[in-house]
């Protein structure tokens, strides 16, 4: 579970969207978090304390008067072993108090009493006008020049009937973005290209040679460059997994269009990461109708031409900066060793990460190798997502110590 062992402190503001903090608290509860819920009082008109003292586990403080709390100081007390605060939903009042350190009530108070190393994280929710209206704006800004992470809000249908941006983020939105608060932001400033999943080499309309690539490591790897502070573009091949949030991602089928869609989007990227497991061959006379059987037994004929190497041309492209820093990826039947250690020095890159093919494709854990120009370093198994997580961590100290990366 991400968040055992982390004190959060969850507050709410007046909003109808009071009921997606319900489902935040219960996931993170799920994720071994232990949550202190702090409701102002319009946030009750809305929900019930007694709704949150359920899901969470742990009485609901409203009052800075709190007779429950013995020194009568609830607004220092709650938030002095809390790891982080997050308030959802937040209102463009709640904003205004922030931005002005106002302290006119438990939860406001609280904000602004809270430790300076304990991060705050407010999720915005309010109508399209609240939300554009130049004096929101203005605050937003305060907020985050203040150190105040603003998470959304999103764009779309709002209760009151109209539509646009001022919507709350859902709650596995605002979960993966709690998670990533407490990760190393190590990529902060960097802007990250990533492949991702199999790819599709059409035989006919509704035929097609591809693998068992799931896509879950590529993925993985775009959150944990999300959660370290990167800018992060996902270009994908036929999977079913949800997009990571924070992550641009674009929906490739072939081994053509994934080349295409990298070479278009590689200038200016700092990393190009290159996990995708793109098919060698593609059939040179795809044919334009469904072939069909014949009644003689005969198979049809395809002819194979090589597919373009996306990683080779974009370690091409790698400019006297040392933009963009190149990983590939290999997955190996046999004799990983060897074949990793030749493909990365084939390849002309300076890292690529090794696996046993049958023993990924499709799981949740993994066990990589990582190759560069001093040999190979093992990664014992582990969650695919922490299998990221290290090797993001690897690929910055990397270029941290690569002086040419560093050049203007």
């Amino acid at each position: 579970m991400e968040l055992t062992g982390k004190k959060i402190v969850l507050g709410l503001t007046g909003g109808v969207a009071c009921y997606k903090a319900a489902e935040l608290c219960r996931a993170l509860t799920k994720e071994g978090a232990s949550v202190q819920v702090v409701m102002t009082d319009a946030a009750e008109h809305f929900i019930t304390p007694v709704t949150m003292q359920a899901l969470s586990g742990k009485q609901v403080y409203s009052s800075q008067w709190d007779p429950r709390v013995a020194n009568n100081m609830a607004h220092i007390d709650v938030t002095r072993q809390a790891d982080a605060v997050i308030i959802a939903p937040c209102s463009a009042d709640f904003i205004r108090k922030l931005a002005h350190g106002a302290c006119d009530d438990l939860l406001s108070t609280m904000c602004v009493a809270r430790p300076r190393h304990v991060p705050l994280l407010v999720a915005p929710a309010m109508n399209v006008e609240m939300w554009t209206n130049p004096a929101t704006q203005r605050n937003v800004a305060q907020l985050r020049e203040d150190g105040i992470a603003i998470l959304g809000p999103a764009a779309g249908d709002q209760a009151c009937g109209e539509v646009g941006m001022g919507r709350m983020l859902e709650a596995e939105q605002l979960l993966a973005e709690l998670i990533a608060s407490f990760q190393p932001k190590v990529m902060a400033g960097k802007r990250v290209l990533i492949t991702a999943g199999p790819t599709f080499e059409a035989i006919d309309p509704v035929r097609g040679i591809t693998n068992l690539s799931s896509g879950k490591m590529g993925y993985a790897v775009a959150r944990a460059a999300h959660e370290a502070g990167a800018e992060v573009m996902l270009i994908s091949g036929p999977t079913a997994l949800p997009t990571p949030f924070g992550v641009t991602r674009v929906n490739v089928k072939s081994a053509q269009e994934m080349h295409d869609a990298v070479m278009a989007a590689l200038d200016g990227q700092h990393v190009f990461i290159a996990v995708a497991a793109v098919a060698d061959w593609r059939v040179v006379n795809p044919s334009a109708q469904k072939v069909k059987k014949t009644g003689d037994g005969s198979v049809p004929q395809l002819q194979f031409e090589q597919n373009p190497d996306i990683l080779a041309s974009a370690a091409s492209r790698t400019t006297l900066a040392g933009h963009p820093y190149c990983v590939g990826f290999a997955a190996e039947s046999e004799n990983l060793i060897e074949y990793g250690a030749a493909k990365r020095e084939r390849k002309g890159i300076p890292l690529l990460v090794g696996n046993i093919g049958h023993n990924t494709f499709g799981q949740d854990d993994n066990t990589i190798i990582l190759f560069d120009e001093n040999g190979h370093t093992i990664l014992p198994r582990a969650s695919k997502l922490t299998l990221a997580r290290q090797l993001i961590s690897e690929i910055s100290k990397r270029i941290d110590q690569h002086s040419l990366f560093r050049r203007p």
